[in-house]
């Protein structure tokens, strides 16, 4: 389920996924866009959902020897505010931290929340 954030007349969502390919978490940051009006009706319904992502945040989680990184995804020249920037880099580094503790451990790096 993504995290959602408004700021400056926009919404922000922060989501995870695992990439098999790069053994790796994402944490994903895109401008959210408006859910479908069919789901108006529904109380539980989330008013906006994740939109392509502009930044992600990639978490190795097998080998602690490689470096987080982030790639940017941005060929329209996306601003992203600072404080959106700033809360998407928190779950970033959570993540990070996450990761090295499972892996000090011995368990797999499930994100956060």
């Amino acid at each position: 389920m993504p995290e959602l954030r408004a700021h400056g007349g926009r919404h922000y969502a922060v989501q995870y996924h695992y990439a098999l390919p790069d053994d790796a978490w994402c944490v994903e940051l895109s401008e959210a866009v408006p859910a479908p009006a069919a789901w108006a009706d529904d109380p539980d319904a989330q008013t906006h959902l994740p939109g392509p992502p502009c930044l992600v945040g990639v978490v190795p989680d097998e080998d602690p020897g490689l470096e987080p990184t982030v790639r940017v995804f941005s060929p329209d020249g996306h601003v992203v505010p600072y404080e959106i920037m700033r809360w998407f880099m928190e779950h970033v580094a959570d993540q990070i931290e996450r990761c090295r503790l499972a892996f000090r451990q011995g368990e797999d790096g499930a994100p956060l929340g």
